[in-house]
């Protein structure tokens, strides 16, 4: 979207270093980021002012909570869509007068969104390249940002575009997983059946396959085999569920009613049915959970066989409906990280505070201990029918081997779990040899996630924040 005459460089902070000399360089540097990532762009935009160089910001961060933070050191600052904001900096930039604050009220139409310049980034840095398809999720969870940004009513891009940005990532030369971004892939149903997918099944192949489609779903898509059936020709072999909890009374306070009065259980292994590896999210600290939520989450996630089970504490964030609703009951708290995997919250919880720490831990401890871990990834096994067109995840390579080799190196020597890899291994060589790329890549990520509780097993208890809620909630803490 910026002017062809610009030179442009990008630097993503996930995979590449950013020097002093790539910010003397430029006349302006964007910076977008996430609220996770708010320590990171602040000590950008301080390295920038220090250097001279001016400062653009956009994004989730800055467009939802630019009310609660000190943005004083940034130059500019776009709120909202980019398609929306971008435009008029442009064309202020032009005349000579850019304005410091920028925001819009209306929708963008994405249908008018260029193709990115996939040839700026170094694709050969990626597990994953990424696409967007749509923005807006009809549904209407009190935890979710999505809709506070993006809107209700889901707005697509047309398959030309969606085609246009394929045909880019595979100039690049890059072949393997592409993400397709949005919040809920599947808000428009309709136009996916009649249109998107049967041109990415003809697309696929026209190329030869070349790539595999992760992306994220609501659970009802358990409920249309049409559209399971077009994602997984397509070459979907991965989705992301938010199943958040177990509990019904938990479901019903944060407004995730599509995964109510329904077996998540088996709406998730018909998932795996058909060709989809289901990654689920889940969440502690919802008023409703009753101290046994624990246990029931552990219960939940060996029995599903969701192998990446994604488990965090609940936080509020900024203009959502769960925000707004704990502003009014006094419970918001003025710092929080927007990380939910680093034992802290934004608000304080009705159940203890110790206790929900404890609980927290007590969920990675068990699903990331190599005998739950292995577990999972057998009953996965057991329900996982892949397409048979779509790679690693199909057919046995020489690049198999090769991994195999690599991972038995440290998987299957050094590392506590050895056991359990080396009878994973021999029992897919056994019953799905297939399947042996997918084993070395689940064990390689048991391997990391038993790291990421490492780091979690170390997280204390705030005493100052305990005591901060037993005062405000007055002994009527669950």
């Amino acid at each position: 979207m910026l002017p062809d005459e610009w030179e442009k460089k990008f630097v993503d902070m996930n995979v590449t270093k950013l020097d002093d000399k790539d910010i003397k360089w430029a006349d302006y540097v964007f910076i977008s980021a996430m609220v996770v990532q708010q320590k990171s762009a602040q000590e950008v935009v301080a390295r920038c002012k220090g250097l001279g160089t001016r400062t653009v910001a956009g994004g989730p961060f800055y467009t939802t909570a630019y009310e609660l933070f000190d943005f004083s050191d940034i130059d500019h600052i776009l709120l909202n869509e980019a398609e929306l904001t971008l435009p008029q900096f442009l064309r202020d930039i032009e005349k000579g007068c850019p304005r410091r604050f920028y925001s819009a009220d209306e929708r963008a139409d994405i249908c008018q969104s260029p193709t990115p310049l996939f040839s700026l980034a170094n694709l050969k840095k990626y597990a994953q390249v990424t696409v967007q398809y749509s923005r807006g999720c009809p549904f209407d969870c009190e935890f979710c940002d999505i809709v506070v940004m993006d809107g209700h009513k889901p707005r697509t891009k047309t398959k030309d575009q969606m085609l246009r940005e394929l045909d880019a990532i595979y100039a690049q030369g890059y072949r393997g997983t592409v993400f397709i971004v949005d919040d809920n892939f599947i808000g428009n149903k309709r136009k996916l059946k009649a249109d998107i997918l049967p041109a990415i099944i003809q697309w696929q192949r026209e190329k030869g396959y070349p790539f595999r489609f992760l992306t994220e779903a609501s659970v009802n898509l358990a409920d249309d085999e049409a559209l399971m059936q077009l994602m997984s020709e397509s070459g979907f072999t991965r989705v992301f569920v938010g199943i958040e909890s177990p509990n019904d009374e938990s479901l019903t306070e944060c407004h995730k009613f599509t995964n109510r009065n329904r077996d998540l259980v088996a709406s998730v292994k018909k998932l795996q049915n058909y060709g989809f590896e289901v990654m689920g999210g889940f969440i502690v600290g919802f008023d409703s959970d009753p101290v046994s939520i624990f246990k029931s989450q552990i219960n939940f996630i060996q029995k599903s066989g969701i192998v990446t089970a994604m488990v965090g504490i609940l936080n509020a964030p900024p203009k959502t409906k769960l925000w707004h609703r704990l502003i009014k009951e006094n419970r918001v708290l003025p710092e929080g990280s927007g990380d939910n995997t680093d034992g802290t919250t934004n608000f304080i919880p009705r159940m203890r505070y110790d206790v929900l720490i404890n609980g927290y831990k007590q969920i990675l401890h068990v699903i990331y201990s190599p005998k739950q871990y292995y577990e999972r990834i057998e009953t996965f096994f057991r329900e996982y029918r892949p397409n048979s067109n779509f790679g690693s995840r199909s057919r046995l390579k020489i690049h198999h081997i090769v991994s195999l080799i690599k991972s038995a190196l440290v998987l299957g020597f050094t590392d506590k779990a050895r056991l359990q890899y080396w009878k994973l291994i021999l029992s897919t060589l056994i019953k799905y040899p297939r399947l042996l790329g997918l084993s070395i890549t689940l064990a390689a990520q048991g391997f990391h996630f038993r790291k990421v509780y490492e780091k979690v097993s170390k997280i204390q208890v705030d005493n100052v924040l305990l005591a901060r809620q037993l005062k405000v909630m007055e002994g009527k803490i669950l």
